[in-house]
Order: C-alpha cells, then sequence, then structure tokens
C-alpha cells in the first residue's frame, strides 16, 4: 500500500555545483514537505556533493556512483528506491530548474483531478522566463520524433488549458508508480537524451495517460550541463539515440524510410552552413553507434520493451 501523500523526488546530478544549491532550496521550500529526494550523483568530479551535505535533512538519500553511468540508469536508481518505500508518487526532475514553492502539491491535486497517470506542468526558459520551453508534446511519425508545444513562443496565455498529451520530457515529470509496473523503467542503453522519448512512448503504447496542467510553472536552465545543443557531446548523443530509438521502436522496415531521411537531413544541414563539417562527422559517427547499438540490442533478443519481466518481477 503506497504511502498516501509521500512523493519520492528523484534527481540525477553530475558536476552541478553550478546549479544544485538554486534547486535545492526550491525543494526545501515546498508546501508539500512530504517527500525524499534521493540524490543519484553520478561521479561528480566539482563540489556538488559537498554542497549536498551540507544540507542536514534526513529526506535526503545520496547515492553516489563510483563512475557515470548515464541519466537514464541514474533515474532508476532513484525510481527503484522511491518504489520500495512505497512513495505515492514519484517526480523525476533536473537539478538545473527552479520552481515555487506549490509544484509537489500542484502536481499531486491536478494529477488526482485529471485521474491521469503521470502529469507536467509549464516549462519556462530560466533565463527568458515569459518564454515557454515545452507545455506538453506530441509524437511525429513522419520524422520519427517527438516535439515540443509551445516551444520558443512568448507565453501570453495561449497554453493556459490542460489537456492530455502524448509526449513530455521527464525534466519533470509526476508519476503514478503502476506506471513503471505497466511499462518498465528507462531504458539505460540511451544514458542521456531520448530515453524519455522512449518512455512515452512505451507508455502511450500500454495505455497510459499523459497531462500537461498549466496551473504550476518551472524554469530550466536549459542544456546548462551538457555543454548546449551544439556541442561535440549533443550532437553524439541526440544523434546516436535518435538511430537507436527509430530502430526500437519503429522496427527495420520502417527505418528503410526514416535513416535515409535521418542522413538527407544532415547533408542538407551541412550544405546550407547550419552544421559545420566538424559537427558533420561527429554526428555521422553518432549515426553509425546508433545502428550498431540496434543491431547489438536485436542481437541480444531484447524486444521493443525492453526489461519489463524482469522490472515486474522486482516490483510485484
Amino acid at each position: 500500500m503506497p504511502d498516501l501523500g509521500k512523493v519520492g523526488v528523484v534527481t540525477v546530478t553530475y558536476n552541478s555545483a553550478a546549479v544544485i544549491t538554486a534547486f535545492l532550496e526550491s525543494m526545501f521550500r515546498q508546501e508539500h514537505d512530504n517527500f525524499i529526494l534521493y540524490v543519484i550523483d553520478n561521479c561528480s568530479a566539482d563540489e556538488t556533493l559537498e554542497i549536498v551535505s551540507h544540507h542536514q535533512d534526513p529526506r535526503i538519500v545520496v547515492i553516489a556512483n563510483k563512475s557515470n553511468g548515464g541519466v537514464a540508469e541514474g533515474n532508476n536508481q532513484g525510481i527503484r528506491e522511491a518504489l520500495k518505500a512505497d512513495c505515492e508518487y514519484i517526480l523525476l526532475v533536473n537539478n538545473d530548474t527552479e520552481f515555487g514553492p506549490s509544484l509537489l502539491s500542484s502536481l499531486r491535486r491536478d494529477c488526482k483531478t485529471y485521474e491521469c497517470d503521470m502529469i507536467v506542468p509549464k516549462i519556462m526558459y530560466h533565463d527568458r522566463p515569459d518564454v515557454i520551453w515545452c507545455a506538453g508534446g506530441k509524437f511525429s511519425r513522419l520524422r520519427g520524433s517527438a516535439n515540443h508545444l509551445g516551444g520558443d513562443r512568448k507565453d501570453v496565455g495561449q497554453f493556459d488549458v490542460p489537456r492530455q498529451v502524448e509526449y513530455a520530457p521527464t525534466c519533470c515529470m509526476l508519476i503514478r508508480p503502476a506506471v513503471f509496473r505497466r511499462v518498465g523503467l528507462m531504458d539505460a542503453r540511451y544514458f542521456v537524451y531520448f530515453d524519455d522519448t522512449d518512455f512515452c512512448f512505451r507508455a502511450r503504447r500500454a495505455g497510459q495517460k499523459l497531462y500537461y496542467t498549466p496551473s504550476t510553472r518551472l524554469f530550466h536552465k536549459v542544456a546548462s550541463l551538457t555543454g548546449g545543443g551544439t556541442s561535440s557531446f549533443h550532437l553524439l548523443y541526440t544523434t546516436r539515440n535518435h538511430v537507436y530509438y527509430l530502430a526500437k521502436n519503429y522496427g527495420w522496415l520502417h527505418c528503410l524510410y526514416y535513416l535515409p531521411l535521418y542522413q538527407l537531413r544532415l547533408a542538407s544541414k551541412l550544405l546550407t552552413g547550419r552544421l559545420p563539417m566538424d559537427g558533420f562527422r561527429v554526428s555521422q559517427a553518432g549515426f553509425w553507434q546508433g545502428v550498431r547499438m540496434a543491431v547489438a540490442s536485436r542481437d541480444r533478443g531484447h524486444t521493443v520493451y525492453p526489461d519489463i519481466a524482469r522490472e515486474k518481477g522486482q516490483f510485484s
């Protein structure tokens, strides 16, 4: 029986010293104070853990990994702990975010009101607090990916109606524990990027309802910890993981359409100057890594829903 009211908050840190203090201040201002904060640290080399340790609060549980296992597996570690603790809800949230004191209470209330399985707030840019980063999202079968709704648009109330959505990033997502029992955990093979797209895709296939609520806002310091959208790290992992996601969820037959189209988009960006040659080379390396990942996954016998049977057994 879940501990009614208790929220397991999971955040994955990696050299997060520049942002973790503001995040912790946001957490400890929450009106709903019945929570456990699971800080999963992926072997930070800065003062992240030292800063966290200054907060002598019994609600903080730190798991200090000896190596960087990625965001997806870091989330899984926290989810497992929250499930063991019989939390009523599990909140996945980035620590490069700030938010007001009603975040937990509003998300819990709205999740119950709309009788949904997962719920996300309106997410704004931290450095442009009147501009939307994400107001929920949807899947694009044409592109084989997911799109943010409202992205980079000034907030003038056009996304102030709560509604069911197909997709949202796990930058901030409140989830009922039963979802993980039905869908499984995050696919750790992604490491970072597209793990949330994959999770939402699987959840939607399993009939889980995801809702967007504008009743509370969260401010995101976008890409502050990964070098931004033009870094080699970002290009490599987004390309690699997009290819893996396509092969895993749409199948090899559909990839006869998606993968050549992907290569055409990369070539177009190169020819029009939107992607420098160095970036193109990095993207090509990521593309073929993604193909090899998908082939290796298929050879190991993983299906579209990897690890569900194992995870169901673990949490039943």
